[in-house]
């Protein structure tokens, strides 16, 4: 069952409409990328989809609720929570207060167990948990934006590019956490420019161009496309694609 379903969105900037009647799915549990070039319409999507951006057309629904157009704060309420590119995290801030902000619309009695949930998770945030963001590793700082968001109890949790400005090894561990994530059942949609660390964590995806979806499917059938192969993975081999296909 579909817990969160994207259908005909259109949404944009002034009068430059960046998405042309876009479907997305995802299903309980289920982590599912959207990969694409820069200016594809990724980041646009998940601030539609997150309240940031209101559509022109087009619905979205968690479940069985309506949230097309709904402000942000609603939408984290709802469940739908967006760590955002660049992570954002407040650097002059401790690492514990940072996470404490994820969780600003819940009851501090019941955050312990999940507090504790992301210090598992990230064991180098535990050990850093005084320490001001500001002086983290950039992946670390992507693991506390990550931890920030996961305190807002999400239903879905939405990733703009979370390996941006990422070395190749802190790619990796980022890539291995969100991995984890997933198996422990967490939903997630997935924004990625670096198309094999998203196909890695996901297990659907959708390839998005010129604001519209081009190709979808499972991830391995994605991995072995010709056109996803020539444009996205760096197949020397693979022929050139083009608008009729990506």
């Amino acid at each position: 069952m579909s817990l969160l379903t994207v259908a005909g969105l259109r949404a944009g900037y002034g009068h430059i409409e960046a998405l042309h009647g876009v479907d997305v799915t995802v299903r309980e549990g289920e982590a599912v990328t959207i990969i694409g070039a820069n200016g594809a319409g990724k980041t646009t999507l998940l601030r539609a989809i997150a309240g940031l951006l209101s559509p022109t057309a087009g619905q979205v629904h968690l479940g069985d609720k309506q949230m097309t157009g709904r402000p942000a704060e609603a939408c984290v309420r709802a469940g739908i929570c967006l760590v955002p590119e660049g992570r954002q995290v407040f650097q002059e801030l401790p690492v514990h207060d940072n996470l404490m902000l994820g969780a600003y619309h819940r009851r501090r009695d019941d955050l312990e167990h999940d507090l504790a949930s992301v210090y598992v998770l990230f064991p180098a945030l535990a050990g850093r948990r005084n320490q001001l963001a500001g002086t983290l590793s950039g992946g670390e700082q992507q693991m506390l934006a990550i931890g920030r968001g996961l305190l807002s109890k999400p239903r879905v949790l939405l990733l703009d590019e979370p390996s941006l400005g990422l070395a190749p090894i802190a790619v990796r561990e980022v890539t291995a956490k969100l991995v984890a994530l997933v198996a422990q059942g967490m939903t997630v949609l997935l924004v990625e420019q670096n198309a094999r660390a998203a196909l890695q964590v996901a297990s659907r995806g959708y390839v998005l161009a010129q604001g519209e979806v081009v190709v979808e499917g499972p991830t391995a059938e994605l991995m072995d496309d010709p056109r996803v192969r020539s444009a996205y993975l760096g197949s020397r081999n693979a022929p050139t694609p083009n608008r009729s296909g990506i």
